[in-house]
């Protein structure tokens, strides 16, 4: 069988790999891997050899170029292949973006004679979530939970679900301590809740929050810096947008990409620019204390935390 699998959720393509693995019982031995630093003669060729170990074996070939129609290599040799494929083996063409020349030979025959998937876009990440804990038990308020504290990332949503489902191999039943037990509130989606209680000086929120980012292993001066950043983006986008800077035109200008700059603009607008600019001058001078020997880098921002 030939595939192409292509777009840029990678996860979905692991898990669609995984699957075709985990079907046809292939083991690791029977299993190869090639890029674009490999020869295409020698794709062909291991294509076409029979497997010393099984009756199948599986050729995974991550060649965005094969596929491009801006620099591409000749696919002569794959075309004639793909026409006439070795049925023992399942050829995995994998292209890491949404961007395909679908007028090229090769991708007509694989549509043909094979089959094409495309990873873009998932309609209903708690479907995702409940698939990824297939076998056990997880209900919806715990899906959301988890999703909550891991995030919409796919990759980690899908290392996050494994260590779960490892902790949990014996009853195969997740509860909400379990994921809380489990898993680590992300720091990006603290970060404006954070600025929020900053700015309006809640002092016991933010020493929790800054807690929780210690917990997780985030190192205090990074924290300083995280912070920094926000309230640098938040200032700039307030001032570009007073001039009348369009989102695209600011993400553009700060070289930044859009989701992050839409963001500064939804939760940048509360607040005068005094006053982000004075927290931020705040924060800079902290940083050339710790930097200085002045204060302690652990006890810095905590200090400065209890002072707002």
């Amino acid at each position: 069988m030939i595939y192409l699998l292509y777009g840029t959720l990678d996860a979905l393509i692991t898990d669609y790999i995984s699957k075709i693995i985990k079907s046809n019982k292939l083991d690791d031995i029977n299993i190869s891997k090639y890029n674009e630093d490999d020869l295409v003669s020698n794709i062909i060729e291991d294509a076409r050899t029979i497997s010393l170990f099984d009756d199948k074996k599986l050729i995974i070939v991550e060649n965005e170029l094969l596929f491009s129609s801006k620099k591409t290599i000749d696919t002569t040799e794959l075309e004639q292949y793909v026409s006439n494929y070795n049925p023992n083996t399942i050829l995995i063409f994998v292209v890491k973006s949404d961007t395909l020349d679908t007028r090229r030979k090769l991708y007509k025959l694989i549509k043909e004679k094979g089959k094409i998937e495309q990873f873009s876009k998932i309609t209903n990440i708690n479907t995702y979530v409940k698939n990824l804990f297939d076998g056990y038990t997880i209900n919806y308020n715990t899906i959301n939970l988890f999703i909550k504290r891991v995030g919409n990332d796919l990759n980690s949503l899908s290392n996050e679900a494994e260590k779960i489902k490892i902790y949990k191999i014996n009853d195969k039943i997740i509860t909400d301590k379990d994921i809380i037990d489990c898993t680590h509130e992300r720091i990006d989606i603290n970060i404006f809740k954070f600025i929020d209680n900053i700015i309006n000086k809640n002092k016991k929120e933010s020493i929790t929050t800054y807690k929780e980012m210690l917990k997780v292993g985030e190192e205090p001066i990074k924290i300083i810096v995280m912070l920094a950043n926000q309230f640098r983006l938040m200032y700039q986008v307030k001032v570009l947008v007073s001039k009348g800077y369009t989102e695209d035109d600011i993400a553009s200008l700060l070289n930044s990409k859009k989701y992050p700059v839409h963001l500064a603009i939804q939760k940048g607008y509360r607040y005068s620019s005094d006053i982000l600019l004075k927290h931020l001058e705040e924060l800079a001078d902290l940083d050339i204390k710790i930097k200085s020997g002045d204060i302690d880098k652990n006890l810095a921002l905590e200090l400065f935390l209890l002072r707002i």
